[in-house]
């Protein structure tokens, strides 16, 4: 099966800023890509070359088996986008953006209302933008991404800045298009969010990226493999590491189990920022 996203060699300049080095990966169908990096690191740069913002100084993208381009309604046509930049109609109502944005895609029968409902916006769809909150006007945001059932879904910072529940409303709706089919690229400086939601993460820093692997061989490959036991008694409380690669951590961990004093058992392994910063030397909220 061809990538849904195939990017190769891609550069980009602002002036003498590069902004992105010589960068290269794919997107497959239905999997989650968390570009990981921090504030100026090239994710959002990266992100307007991939839906043909802006033209890269060398490279080349295909999506979807076609040459990306901001004139090529076909690809258009199939892609979603929730940038930081807000670029709702703030004296519209929720539902009057939504149907607009419907008509531009030639959407016959659209359900305005479903759509308000799947971001918890039904009740202030005849309200005007203006009126929303940050997190509602992100949610609104996020419908309107996905209003065309898009094949690859571009989401740049989605939730940054939001409420927790707004938050959870928008990484859910993300899960929801992977598991459709979309393809679906994130770009984050919100190592935990990354972890959460993405099949692979890449680490991007001063336009350069440096690795593209699951989170889980990331930790097997950089992490510890211990264990951390927290032992109380009385008012005395200890903790207690175990390396699982010594040759009596079996018994160890079955020693301290049995006794009264366990208070709380688990693993430690290394955080996508403890990795981050071994990698690139520069943490992801810098």
């Amino acid at each position: 099966m061809n990538p849904s996203l195939l990017a190769t060699n891609l550069s980009y300049s602002y002036g003498s800023l590069k902004a992105v080095r010589g960068i290269g990966f794919h997107l497959d169908q239905g999997e989650i890509l968390g570009f990981l990096g921090p504030n100026g690191a090239g994710k959002s740069t990266t992100i307007k070359m991939l839906t043909g913002q802006l033209t890269p100084d060398t490279g080349s993208i295909h999506l979807l088996g076609m040459e990306i381009s901001l004139d090529n309604p076909e690809v258009q046509a199939r892609i979603g986008v929730c940038f930081e930049e807000k670029n709702l109609y703030l004296n519209m109502t929720g539902r009057e953006n939504l149907k607009f944005f419907s008509r531009l895609f030639g959407l016959k029968n659209f359900d305005a209302d479903a759509l308000l409902r799947r971001v918890d916006l039904a009740d202030r769809g005849d309200d005007r933008v203006s009126k929303y909150s940050k997190g509602m006007r992100q949610r609104l945001m996020m419908a309107r991404a996905i209003i065309n059932r898009p094949d690859v879904l571009f989401l740049d910072e989605p939730t940054n800045g939001l409420d927790p529940v707004s938050s959870r409303t928008i990484r859910n709706i993300i899960r929801e298009q992977a598991e459709r089919g979309a393809a679906v690229l994130l770009t984050t400086h919100d190592m935990w969010e990354a972890d959460e939601l993405s099949d692979r993460v890449a680490f991007l820093n001063e336009g350069k990226l440096y690795v593209v692997d699951t989170p889980d061989n990331l930790k097997m490959k950089y992490g510890k493999r211990s264990v951390k036991v927290r032992l109380g008694s009385g008012s005395h409380v200890r903790e207690e590491t175990i390396e699982l690669a010594a040759a009596d951590a079996g018994d160890r961990i079955k020693e301290l189990i049995n006794s009264d004093n366990v208070m709380t058992i688990h693993t430690e392994e290394a955080t996508l920022e403890d990795i981050f910063i071994e990698i690139t030397g520069r943490g992801l909220n810098v």
